[in-house]
């Protein structure tokens, strides 16, 4: 089993310390220049930079870019339906999907120090399931060890597009991690059917379902309360995701707070890809409550909007801009949420965000250095030059190393070993 060695380190922006890898995962953290380098394999040089888990992509598109495409000017209406219709237009003549552009997607989430996935991959009549064939051949043949979950996402709407519940059932019988499903009232207009759907396909599959919930105020609070009634009656606890979810955001506090509770209640969790201009998740409710928040690059330089780079770091720190966490414990818990916090929404159970929302950073900091690099976790890890945790997270620093399971990726922004 390959060894490998990390001198003079510090997890977390905490003290120097020397990580020892065997195969994927952590073996050993021991005082920073004490490891045994003889016997090892590769030695790195860790020079003092700090070392963090790989970030986690909980709502990426990795299906839609036209990275590696020449510029592509927009030209759609700025709705969602608008968005949806150009889409479909365009996207033939650009060859999405494709490997190619899949590969270009994942190459710019990788070199900045992506090792998990959560993508949503369009399921339509124009393309069928292709897509999720083609994303599953991209990441095989780019990152076999990336973790990742896949959810079959019917962009064009689920009901007013007959054809698409049965590409729904036969992914699901197929196998895919999610089902996904879209603004039931305003795309489909039949908030009941869609969810009635959406849930007697997972329960007969035991999938996940992940539903994009763009529908604002008390519409969208109404398509909350009948997820939450579904989930009670199909007892599929732990199994559906909220993505966006704007209209909690709309509600009154009190509101806020009850709807989090039950939403802990069943383990719903929420993603936000922390769009400007858009209400902000009540994130200070949700964590409180225990309801677990990932963080996504949505799509990005596709055919909705030109911009992104998919380095997740600009999304976490937008959106602990946006929540105004400006102290330190906060900016440890929202660094952590764009890493091994999110590694549940890629099927890992054993890394959950901390219970205890009242812990300083040094507690938080030192509580995650001893999970996050513990013995038997995958070896996924950032090298970058901070201060501390909060500097590494606000400075958006380079990325002087990423290493997925145990194997060095890319160095300074650059894929090496991809």
């Amino acid at each position: 089993m390959r060894t490998t060695v990390i001198t003079n380190v510090r997890p977390w922006g905490t003290t120097a310390a020397d990580l020892v890898i065997r195969g994927h995962q952590f073996a050993e953290i021991l005082p920073a220049h004490t490891a045994q380098l003889a016997a090892a394999d590769e030695v790195i040089a860790g020079e003092g930079l700090v070392a963090l888990p790989g970030l986690v992509n909980t709502h990426a598109h990795v299906d839609k870019s036209w990275c590696g495409k020449p510029w592509q000017s927009y030209a759609g209406q700025a709705t969602t339906a608008g968005r949806i219709a150009h889409e479909r237009k365009m996207r033939a003549g650009l060859g999405i999907p494709s490997v190619e552009v899949t590969r270009a997607t994942l190459t710019e989430m990788l070199r900045s120090g992506t090792t998990a996935i959560r993508s949503h991959v369009d399921v339509d009549l124009g393309v069928g399931l292709s897509g999720l064939d083609i994303v599953r051949e991209a990441i095989t043949d780019l990152a076999p060890q990336l973790r990742y979950q896949l959810v079959a996402f019917p962009q064009d709407g689920v009901l007013r597009r007959p054809g698409v519940d049965k590409l729904l059932r036969r992914a699901a019988a197929a196998g895919v991690d999610a089902i996904g499903g879209l603004d039931p009232a305003g795309i489909d207009r039949d908030p009941v059917g869609q969810l009635n759907l959406l849930f007697d396909i997972a329960g007969d599959y035991g999938c996940q379902i992940d539903i994009h919930l763009h529908d604002p105020g008390a519409l969208g609070a109404f398509e909350m309360e009948l997820i939450i009634e579904r989930i009670r009656a199909t007892n599929l606890i732990g199994k559906v995701n909220l993505a966006h979810g704007f209209a909690i955001a709309d509600l009154p506090a009190s509101r806020q707070e009850e709807l989090a509770a039950e939403f802990a209640e069943l383990g719903v969790s929420f993603t936000t890809v922390a769009p400007l201009g858009r209400p902000v998740l009540p994130q200070d409710v949700l964590r409180r409550a225990g309801v677990r928040v990932g963080l996504g690059t949505d799509g990005f330089r596709d055919l909705w909007a030109p911009y992104g780079t998919g380095d997740l770091l600009h999304v976490a720190v937008n959106h602990a801009r946006m929540c105004g966490q400006r102290f330190d414990e906060q900016l440890v818990w929202a660094l952590r949420q764009a890493t091994a916090g999110g590694l549940e929404f890629v099927g890992v159970t054993d890394q959950s965000l901390t219970d205890d929302v009242t812990a300083d950073a040094n507690t938080l900091t030192q509580h995650y250095r001893q999970r996050d690099f513990a013995p038997g976790i995958q070896a996924d890890l950032l090298l970058v030059e901070a201060q501390n945790a909060m500097d590494a997270l606000v400075s958006l620093p380079t990325r002087h190393l990423v290493m997925l399971a145990g194997t060095v990726i890319a160095r300074d922004g650059e894929l090496v070993g991809c």
